[in-house]
């Protein structure tokens, strides 16, 4: 029964600040849900992008950016080279990816959030922080929202490009 229900129903994460819960919980949904769903996605439909829109490999590799950057600022660092190397490259074709490869990515910068999450001080909560080269202020539960809210974003947009490729394939196949 516990396996079937969302991870935020399960109880709450162990060593993770109460305030930060909510973060934690989102994150190890992404996790799950992009795990269940695309752990057999094929590798030659990754970079397929159905009516123009995203493919399944841009949302795997921008969630686990995005989390990358928001937990970055997080600790009032600047992006690193490799960091923006990264983010130039997310939805670049390389057809040496796969799925594995991606969602092995994905775990383990969700992996390393949570390790994160356990050792902030809750008390520095709506400490300023800012984004990018501008510093564009926000706080820092705000980055660390904001982390959680955009991956779960891209969680529905992959799994709506996703559904219909495998549709899409499927459908060829029956008229076949």
């Amino acid at each position: 029964m516990e396996s079937t229900l969302e991870v935020w129903m399960r109880g709450p994460i162990d060593g993770v600040p109460p305030l930060l819960q909510p973060v934690a919980h989102a994150l190890l949904q992404v996790k799950e849900e992009l795990t269940s769903l695309l752990a057999d996605f094929p590798r030659e439909k990754l970079w397929e992008r159905p009516a123009n829109i995203a493919s399944v490999a841009f949302h795997l590799q921008h969630i686990t950016g995005v989390i990358d950057r928001m937990f970055t600022y997080a600790q009032q660092w600047a992006l690193s080279d490799e960091q923006f190397v990264y983010l130039q490259n997310e939805g670049q074709k390389k057809e040496s990816i796969d799925t594995h490869q991606l969602l092995k990515q994905l775990d383990n910068r969700i992996s390393n959030a949570i390790q994160e999450l356990r050792k902030i001080d809750p008390a520095s909560l709506t400490e300023a922080r800012g984004i990018g080269r501008k510093k564009i202020p926000t706080t820092l539960i705000g980055l660390l929202f904001h982390a959680a809210e955009h991956a779960q974003r891209h969680v529905g947009q992959a799994l709506v490009t996703a559904k219909i490729i495998l549709n899409s394939a499927a459908s060829t196949e029956d008229t076949l």
